[in-house]
């Protein structure tokens, strides 16, 4: 059914996500901005440039990037402490019995070096990022590019996404979509299956 499994690697493969809202929260605070869950979850999957827009628009007179720097660094800080894989990440691709590729909004410095702290960068063929593409999620461009380097058609790939803003982007593209929410709950509107995990996801795609 699939000749190639595309991952997003936030949230998706990594639990990077808890890490980014526990030190996202301490950042605004620190800098006098009271922000909650809710504000936080908005830039879930978002790139960088997308999320400080969003941040601009909700607190016109924050002192960005003084709140970035806090944030990266918080946020570097606890990467380097190590990262967890998602329940039955390490399973999945050791079964999922095709070639394998990252597409992810995290830039390629950032995605390469989460990918060898987790210890899983062996296993993918290609590693898509923000900076190679034009247009990020959610836009299809990252989906159309991984589809492409496989040389294949985008509907014979089977991604795993965690966010609405990455699904609705593999959707686009016309991959077949297994949505895993992470840390912001989701009814998979763009989704083909919504599973609670990324062995159930698996299972229900066909895949193993």
């Amino acid at each position: 059914m699939y000749d190639a499994v595309l991952f997003d690697l936030d949230g998706t493969l990594i639990d990077t996500e808890s890490i980014a809202l526990t030190t996202g929260l301490a950042a605004f605070a620190a800098h006098g901005h009271d922000v909650d869950d809710a504000f936080m979850h908005a830039l879930v999957g978002k790139d960088e440039p997308t999320a400080r827009d969003i941040i601009r628009a909700a607190l016109p007179h924050a002192d960005l990037d003084a709140v970035n720097r806090h944030w990266r660094d918080g946020f570097a800080a606890g990467v380097d402490a190590g990262l967890q894989l998602k329940d039955g990440a390490r399973e999945l691709l050791a079964r999922a019995g095709r070639p394998l590729a990252i597409v992810t909004s995290t830039g390629r410095v950032g995605a390469h070096r989460k990918l060898a702290i987790a210890g899983i960068a062996g296993a993918f063929a290609h590693v898509v990022t923000l900076d190679d593409v034009t247009a990020p999620k959610p836009a299809p461009d990252p989906y159309l590019l991984a589809a492409r380097l496989f040389g294949i058609a985008p509907d014979r790939c089977l991604v795993f996404e965690d966010s609405e803003t990455g699904a609705e982007a593999a959707h686009r593209a016309g991959c077949t979509v297994v949505q895993v929410p992470d840390v912001v709950p989701s009814q998979g509107r763009w989704a083909h299956h919504l599973a609670p995990d990324l062995l159930t996801g698996a299972r229900m795609a066909r895949l193993i």
